[in-house]
This record gives C-alpha cells, sequence and structure tokens, in this order.
C-alpha cells in the first residue's frame, strides 16, 4: 500500500518532499520506493524492515505498544523494553531509527497530546508584571560572534515593557539591579509580580516548601511585593512574557550587529520607544504606550534606595549552600547540618591557620566559637566531609517522631500534628521534623504554646511552627504569659460557679436605701 500511495502521489506531480510530508515518512524512503518496480517492493515487504536487524526479535512488542498508544516516544519504549529485557544492549540513536521505521511501515502516526487551554480575564491596572530571562548570539563589528543575556519584563494590563542587556550571565543582584532599574522605567511598582523557578530567585524546596534565595527574600521584605512562582517547565502559564522574550529575539536582536553592551542598551531602549511599545498590541489592539499612560497612575510608588544595599564588605565571608557546606578553593568543605537556614543570610567567616597541615576554620562571626574546622585539600572538585556534621541516620522517621513528640506535655495532641505533617508532607516528614527539633532546642519553654496555637490556627507546618515560636519568643513577657494561659489553662476552673446575690446587697454596698 505504501508503495502504492507513493507512485500515486508521484504520477500527480508531488515533489519528493511534498511525498513525505503527505505520508509521514522519510525522503530516503520516498526515493527507494520510487526506485523499485512493483515486483521489488512486494519482494522487500515480504521481509518487513528489510534487512535482518538486531531489534527484529522485539518487533511485535513495539508495534503493539505503537498501536495502543501511538503518542509513545522512542525513548519511552527504550525503557518498556529494558524493563522487559535488562540485558538488553542497544543504542538511544538506534532504537529511534527503528521505531521511525516502524512507523513509516505501517503508517503509524505518532499522536501529539494537546493541551487545552482557557481564556483568562485581563489584568487590572497595576496588578501584575511579569518577568523571564533570555539570552542570543550576535555578530560584532570585528564579525565575531558574542552571547547576550537579557532580561525582560512587561505590564500585564498594558503590555508595556522593559528589557536590559549584559555580556554575562545574570546573578541575583544583576537581577535586583535590573528590577530597581524597571520600577524607575515604569514610575512605580505592581502589586504581584510573576517569575518562573529561576536559580537566581529560588532555592527549590525546603521540606516541601519553596522558597526564595536569602538574597531575592531580603529584597522582596523590602519592596513588598508578591510573588508568584510559575509551576516548573511550564512556560505556557507565564506565555505573556514568553512572547516578549520571543519578540526581543527576533525583532531586536536578530542580525542586528554588536558593537558595545552600553551602545546595544542604549539602541535598545530606542527599539522600545520605536517599536516595542508602539506598534499595536495583536490581542489588546492597543498601543502599549498609551494604555501605559493611565496604568502608570495604578503603580505604587518606590523609594530610590534600598536599605539594605550598604551591607559589611564580604571579602572575608563565604556562603553557605543548601547542602551545608561552604567552598574554599575549587573544594566544598561541610558545616553542621542546620547552619544553612531558611530566609537568612548564611554567611560564615573563614580563617586558612599557619600551622602544618594549613587548617581551614569557620566561625559564623568574629567572636563566636569554631563550628567547622578541616585540613585543607590540594586536589579540587572534592567533598571535605566531617561525620559529625552529618544527618544521624541511626535512627528512623519514626523514631524521630516518637522522639520528638516526648518534649511535649499534651502527647496526644502532639501525635495529632506530627501525624497531620506526615500526610502532607510524606516525602519531607524528615526535614520538617528537622526543622520542629530546632525550635525545640531554642525555645523549650514555648513550644507547648506553640502547639495549642498551631493546633488552633489548624498550621501543620514545620516553617509556620518554627515562624509562630519566634513571634511568641519576640512578645513581652506578660503577653507571653497571657498566651499560655488562653490555649494551655483555658478549661482550669470550668467547674468553679459564681454566687449571685440580691439587688438589695449591691444597694447597700454604695451606701444607697434598699
Amino acid at each position: 500500500m505504501l508503495y502504492l500511495k507513493i507512485q500515486d502521489l508521484h504520477k500527480r506531480k508531488f515533489k519528493v518532499a511534498q511525498i513525505a510530508k503527505e505520508l509521514k515518512i522519510s525522503r530516503p524512503t520516498v526515493y527507494k520506493y520510487l526506485e523499485m518496480t512493483f515486483e521489488e517492493a512486494k519482494a522487500y515487504t515480504e521481509q518487513p524492515l528489510g534487512r535482518s536487524k538486531k531489534l527484529d526479535r522485539y518487533k511485535d512488542w513495539i508495534l503493539a505498544w505503537l498501536e495502543e498508544y501511538p503518542h509513545l516516544s522512542a525513548a519511552q519504549i527504550h525503557d518498556w523494553l529494558l524493563e522487559r529485557y535488562p540485558d538488553l544492549t542497544v543504542g538511544g540513536s538506534t532504537l529511534r531509527s527503528y521505531v521511525k521505521e516502524v512507523r513509516e511501515f505501517y503508517q503509524i502516526k505518532k499522536k501529539v497530546m494537546v493541551r487545552q487551554y482557557e481564556a483568562i480575564p485581563e489584568q487590572p491596572m497595576g496588578k501584575q508584571l511579569q518577568v523571564d530571562w533570555g539570552e542570543t548570539k550576535q555578530k560584532t563589528t570585528n564579525r565575531k560572534e558574542i552571547k547576550l543575556y537579557f532580561i525582560a519584563f512587561v505590564l500585564a494590563h498594558s503590555r508595556q515593557k522593559y528589557t536590559e542587556w549584559q555580556t554575562r550571565p545574570f546573578t541575583t543582584r544583576d537581577a535586583i539591579r535590573c528590577h530597581e532599574n524597571a520600577f524607575q522605567f515604569y514610575g512605580g511598582r505592581t502589586e504581584e509580580i510573576v517569575y518562573d523557578q529561576d536559580h537566581l530567585i529560588t532555592v527549590s524546596e525546603n521540606a516541601g516548601e519553596l522558597l526564595l534565595t536569602a538574597e531575592f527574600q531580603s529584597y522582596v521584605n523590602e519592596r513588598k511585593f508578591i510573588v508568584h512562582l510559575c509551576r516548573r517547565a511550564d512556560p505556557e502559564s507565564k506565555g505573556m512574557i514568553e512572547n516578549v522574550v520571543k519578540y526581543i529575539k527576533g525583532n531586536f536582536a536578530d542580525s542586528r550587529v554588536f558593537s558595545d553592551i552600553e551602545d546595544w542598551n542604549h539602541r535598545s531602549l530606542q527599539w522600545l520607544k520605536r517599536t516595542g511599545n508602539h506598534q499595536v498590541h495583536q490581542t489588546t489592539k492597543k498601543r502599549p504606550a498609551e494604555v501605559f499612560l493611565v496604568e502608570k497612575q495604578h503603580l505604587k510608588p518606590v523609594s530610590s534606595l534600598l536599605s539594605y544595599e550598604s551591607t559589611n564588605n564580604q571579602s572575608i565571608t563565604r556562603s553557605v549552600s543548601k547542602d551545608n557546606t561552604i567552598r574554599y578553593k575549587s573544594n566544598r568543605y561541610s558545616v553542621p547540618l542546620g547552619t544553612y537556614q531558611t530566609n537568612a543570610e548564611n554567611l560564615v567567616l573563614i580563617e586558612v591557620t599557619g600551622k602544618e597541615p594549613p587548617t581551614l576554620v569557620v566561625r559564623k562571626d568574629a567572636e563566636s566559637e569554631i563550628i567547622a574546622e578541616h585540613s585543607i585539600s590540594l586536589e579540587k572538585g572534592k567533598l571535605i566531609q566531617n561525620r559529625n556534621h552529618t544527618r544521624d541516620r541511626s535512627k528512623g522517621v519514626e523514631e524521630f517522631k516518637r522522639r520528638l513528640i516526648s518534649f511535649f506535655k499534651d502527647q496526644t495532641q502532639a501525635l495529632a500534628f506530627f501525624n497531620e505533617i506526615s500526610q502532607r508532607y510524606p516525602r519531607y516528614r524528615r526535614d520538617q521534623f528537622a526543622i520542629i527539633h530546632q525550635v525545640v532546642q531554642k525555645y523549650p519553654a514555648l513550644i507547648d504554646t506553640v502547639l495549642a496555637k498551631c493546633m488552633r490556627e489548624k498550621l501543620y507546618s514545620a516553617n509556620d511552627f518554627r515562624d509562630m515560636a519566634q513571634h511568641i519568643h519576640t512578645l513581652p513577657h506578660d503577653s507571653v504569659k497571657e498566651i499560655k494561659s488562653f490555649y494551655t489553662h483555658t478549661a482550669k476552673h470550668s467547674q468553679i460557679k459564681t454566687s449571685t446575690r440580691s439587688l438589695n446587697a449591691y444597694t447597700s454596698i454604695l451606701g444607697g436605701r434598699p
């Protein structure tokens, strides 16, 4: 049938590329069948897929899977084969070619899984700003090639755009600087800013909850805007800024010659004024610059100076990574588990002693005790780890939970709290319990009050437990006693009944007449 279809289309003056596209086959396959007679094609098809191949013995499985699940990729089929035949040794490219031939021979078209979308209403003025990063390769005036990096902003209502370029990858500090420039460009900020889960602003997960980097969290706290993070690998959830990134690449950057970064950024701003924000938007059918004149009045004003910008010189400090290590001369050195804290600076001081062998000394600050000591390695790319710094794995999670419950007076309530955490964060139970254990060690006198309040407010998270303990700790002493009395002793005197007196008795006390 394939041979007859190819010959029929060829007689109808279809070109080889058109035949291949129509029948979903490769052009070499079209050439091969055009050169055959009907008898040669018949003989060829009597031995499926041509000459004998290594994967022929698995063809029935592959064909059955493709017929039942036409959307399967070659990589999925490879995995399924390895699941059934662990000793199978075949390269990925070989299997892709074989699956492609099977699809062509049996005319099994790969189905594309289409995601359904629904239109969303327009964002109100001043509500949302979307941000994303991109990169391009540009020809330079001396006929070389350079990679450029940019950050793009777009207001969700007016579609007013702003972009800034640099010749090196962005750091968190660069992102913050560009945010400030964007706020100055717009004349204010929005209530909410939408981001992808970029490493510049997020630390991924902590006990199942998404966290921002310490530096960016400080910035958010300073500027007080709401951060909305899209799901990972889901560009459609922020399609507006994705289109802006494509627009910048395809309209401004395409075929433009680079001379220096200052000139490039100047021309970029000119392009925004001339084209990017001037041309009529295809969705709104309005010019972004004209709509922005109205939206600008709804933006929240920002100060011109960030208070946390005047931080001390950090030349003798090191940042603690979320895996509780620091870097020194191309190696990683461990610090005690728990040194890294969320929403904190996570900076330590390091010192190299002159004794032999040289030793790396780590402190929280100049006056504090030593938290870690390591002999400096002369190698590179190594992890130097003190076993005392690692997690205690001698006891299971359940034992850890029982040990934590024993610290609370109301162990029944504690058990219910920990069971709820285990149900909500099954993959992060140990991490959640570790955070609570830190609170127990730091605020032992408050943990029963915190537990009662968390149960009352239905706050079933270790991070909420920690934040509540920190909040209560900052309250005046009398306020803490009042909270304890309210949450832990509300029913203590519930059996006491007050006596009642007649109205005449009160009149007599007040000096009147009955």
